[in-house]
């Protein structure tokens, strides 16, 4: 489905104190960026930002990153946040270029309902390849976590064999998680729209350890 475009949306970004117009400029400073030195989390494919936006506003000590390739969803996203939302800044960016915006300054990365790449010709473009773990290795501060959620059996299929082999322990794994026992569950609105058509969302947490590289 084609996205509409956003009218005026040039002029949302020119009014925007959360856009952060060429990142690259702060690669390896984004503490100073936030003006702090809390952690920094990062959503790759934050989409219309529910999850981002939320994710900030309740947790206030953590610094949120969100990016997106595409600048109508950006334009969405930048238009719902509050004005007093500090802890937060959103990039027009393709997931495959983060190593080229951050040097080992990010706490934890989260996979919201990424494009599957269902042909096996372009598995190298699945957000959780062989090919973008090694660039997460580049951004992530010491500890490397990633929580993940799908919709898709086959994507999380391969999600888990792909971290697996990659070094990653499974810290959890949900094949429902909406029918688990976990409350104040954050969602994506492709989350929302899933769980009105009852499909179950599949999730799972993985870490790598310094000492397990």
């Amino acid at each position: 489905m084609r996205l509409r475009n956003v009218k005026n949306k040039e002029i949302i970004f020119a009014g925007s104190t959360y856009l952060v117009k060429d990142p690259q400029n702060n690669k390896g400073k984004w503490q100073k960026v936030f003006g702090n030195n809390n952690p920094i989390y990062l959503e790759i494919g934050m989409g219309k930002g529910k999850f981002l936006i939320d994710n900030a506003i309740k947790y206030p000590n953590i610094n949120f990153i969100g990016i997106d390739r595409l600048d109508s969803v950006i334009a969405k996203a930048l238009k719902k946040i509050p004005p007093d939302c500090t802890n937060l800044r959103v990039l027009i960016l393709n997931g495959d270029e983060v190593d080229s915006v951050f040097d080992h300054e990010i706490d934890r990365i989260y996979l919201n309902f990424s494009d599957p790449w269902p042909k096996e010709r372009h598995k190298k473009r699945r957000l959780v390849s062989n090919n973008f773990l090694n660039k997460y290795d580049a951004v992530f501060k010491n500890n490397k976590i990633i929580h993940m959620k799908t919709d898709n059996a086959r994507l999380f299929e391969y999600a888990l064999e792909s971290f697996s082999q990659y070094g990653y322990i499974l810290r959890e794994v949900h094949l429902n998680l909406h029918n688990s026992d976990i409350n104040n569950i954050i969602t994506t609105e492709y989350e929302e729209k899933f769980i009105k058509e009852n499909n179950p969302i599949y999730q799972c947490i993985v870490e790598k350890t310094e000492d397990l590289t």
